[in-house]
């Protein structure tokens, strides 16, 4: 008995640690995205 509740602490665990690591990713591909668009708006005021 004592042992589902431990095992089932450890799923929600995984899961929340995994929504979290998904969440920085796709928080880090929309910074490059607007790095990359910054970047190209920069040259073309330099040429």
């Amino acid at each position: 008995m004592d042992t589902t509740y431990l095992m089932a602490a450890n799923i929600v665990v995984w899961v929340v640690l995994g929504a979290y690591v998904l969440l920085l990713a796709l928080g880090q591909k929309k910074l490059n995205t607007r790095i990359k668009h910054l970047e190209l708006l920069r040259n073309d005021q330099d040429s």
